[in-house]
């Protein structure tokens, strides 16, 4: 595809000066008469010859006149009108013969239309779901002409209201009549038996048992009903059935069918659920603050758009990476894919006219157009591997090329080392000591290390010692059962003879309280007084330090010191729960607890 000049193309660069531009601009033509979003487009070898078109399904002006149009350059090769609003294009291998010329696949209301070399070639209709109970019977009320048509409008319009499920195409056109259209439309289709349909919200493919880039791939489906299909690409049977909480409108897929695939969908409820094979139901689910507008997958991470104007990575476990505000409504999302080089990246249509393309949350380029970009598509188109396809609001159509020179960077700066690289650093210089610290770590590095691990295990073994002489001692603070878990502390306060001496009780549980403990206080009589050595301890609320206190009086005038033992235990028992030595003052306070 040749590239057009800079005066053909009225000013719609990515930058004020092409030569500095990483994109050739190919074409642009504002008048295109193209109004379709993203899952709609794809690129492929429709007939084998190498020669790769655009297939587009068109939405028409307004919503009206839907149509499947094929582009070869940036001229229409052949269109043909549909019977409902496209949902999904998709280019996919359905069988391993020669010629392999990928076969198109367009969802379009409850159908997936195939095509081969352009022509009509299967027809897939979801199957059909039981109908209302309570609807069925009203309208074979009718058919009897037991009820008259403005009664039947009521109780359609109370089920509507109520029921779980959606009325059938029949009854909601009923309820759209005037009263005096009414009967004859009664009288024309109350033979009809009723047929609940549902319809296409998105498609993508997922390969069948190979990973290579031509292997043969199944068609994956997301219904108005909540369910997921996977289509058999010869028969188009329903290989698999999954069902989701909500309405799917995005889907990311990667792995093979037969072998071990993963499964994401956004929903309209806001979040993202994670399915892998065999499984009828969510693995995973990415509650978002936001509505979803665009799902894509980067290597191993979700890149998801909202409507709060930003980008989230995610893991496919659900874990958040990174976040990246945008300047400005997010409108449509693709994938970027260089094989030449590697790269895979996140293209996001902005409403501000900006195209961003972004290496997980690193900017890496800014393409601005002269109308908001409402649909983009990468690949191969023609015979130029690397074009980039975007559609406007206003129905226009813009093809750029990438620079066969074109290298990415982070930021948009230059390629090469970053300028902090440059700058000279303020090393000291060396000194002697430092010279001759660096030879007896050479010469006796290995005896180094091996006193070093010595004296650590020395540590280790110390430690261990004094813990377990706490543990035979019962001197631990903490409760050794695990029916009461309670912490003990006590604090001495004052320079005597009488003395302060303050028993912190706390209990560590997270959600049981504790009720019915006792706390006593042992000591020498000959030289303490405790005008209180007894407490009935309140109910201990978890978490909540509960402070009790009382006074010592030291009866000795020789300085002669000894411990206080304090106990916690439960009435009715004689075996302590907890229990503390209190050195008073002689000793260095609180011994072991």
């Amino acid at each position: 595809m040749a590239a057009a000049s800079s005066s053909d193309y009225n000013g719609c660069g990515a930058e004020s000066n092409e030569a500095n531009s990483k994109w050739l601009d190919a074409h642009y033509d504002p008048m295109a008469n193209i109004h379709t979003f993203s899952a709609c487009l794809a690129l492929a070898d429709l007939h084998g010859d190498g020669e790769y078109k655009l297939v587009v399904g068109d939405l028409g002006p307004g919503g009206q006149q839907p149509r499947l149009k094929v582009l070869k350059g940036p001229l229409v090769m052949t269109e043909s009108p549909l019977p409902a609003l496209p949902a999904a294009a998709a280019t996919f291998l359905m069988e391993q013969h020669e010629p392999r010329t990928p076969a198109l696949a367009l969802a379009s209301g409850p159908c997936v239309y195939v095509y081969k070399n352009l022509r009509p070639y299967f027809k897939f209709s979801l199957p059909q779901l039981p109908p209302n109970p309570l609807e069925q019977d009203l309208w074979n009320q009718a058919k009897e002409d037991r009820i008259d048509p403005l009664t039947l409008k009521e109780m359609l319009e109370s089920i509507r209201e109520t029921a779980e499920e959606p009325l059938s195409v029949q009854s909601l056109r009923f309820l759209q009549l005037e009263l005096s259209e009414m009967e004859a439309f009664v009288n024309q289709h109350k033979s009809n038996s009723i047929k609940r349909q549902t319809v296409i919200t998105t498609m993508t493919t997922l390969k069948k048992n190979l990973a290579d880039e031509d292997a043969v791939s199944c068609l994956v489906l997301g219904t108005e009903n909540k369910e997921l299909l996977v289509l058999d690409p010869e028969a188009f049977t329903i290989l698999a059935k999954m069902s989701l909480p909500s309405v799917p409108v995005f889907l990311e897929v990667s792995g093979q069918f037969d072998v071990e695939f993963r499964l994401a969908a956004a929903c309209r409820n806001g979040n993202i659920y994670i399915l892998r094979r065999d499984s009828k139901h969510p693995k995973y689910c990415i509650e978002l603050s936001a509505q979803p507008v665009g799902l894509i997958r980067v290597h191993k991470v979700l890149v998801v758009g909202s409507t709060q104007d930003s980008l989230h990575g995610f893991t496919h476990k659900g874990k958040k990476l990174w976040t990246v505000q945008m300047p400005a409504a997010i409108l449509t999302m693709n994938l970027l894919e260089q094989h030449s080089r590697g790269l895979q990246a996140v293209m996001t249509g902005l409403a501000n006219g900006e195209v961003r393309i972004y290496r997980d949350k690193a900017l890496l380029n800014v393409i601005h157009t002269p109308d908001a970009v409402t649909s983009l598509c990468f690949g191969r188109y023609g015979r130029e591997d690397n074009t980039l396809i975007m559609t406007t609001r206003g129905g226009g159509l813009i093809i750029k090329i990438l620079k066969r020179t074109a290298v990415f960077v982070e930021g948009g700066s230059e390629v090469g080392p970053p300028p902090a690289q440059a700058m000279k650093l303020n090393v000291p210089r060396k000194t002697r000591l430092y010279v001759d610290q660096t030879l007896r770590e050479r010469e006796a590095g290995t005896a180094m290390h091996r006193a070093f691990q010595t004296d650590l295990y020395l540590l280790r073994l110390r430690a261990a010692r004094a813990y377990l002489q706490a543990l035979e001692s019962s001197l631990s603070p903490m409760s050794a059962t695990a029916r009461e878990p309670l912490k003990l502390h006590a604090v001495v306060q004052g320079l005597g003879p009488t003395f302060k001496l303050t028993l912190h009780l706390q209990n560590t549980s997270t959600a049981r309280p504790v009720l019915g403990l006792l706390v006593c206080c042992l000591y020498n009589e000959a030289l303490y007084s405790l005008p209180r050595a007894f407490f009935k301890v309140p109910l201990l609320v978890p978490g909540l330090n509960y402070p009790l206190e009382t006074f010592v009086e030291s009866l000795s005038n020789k300085g002669i010191s000894d411990i206080i033992k304090v106990l916690v235990l439960r009435e009715g028992q004689s075996a302590p729960l907890l229990s503390a030595h209190v050195n008073m003052p002689g000793s260095e306070g609180l011994a072991a607890a």
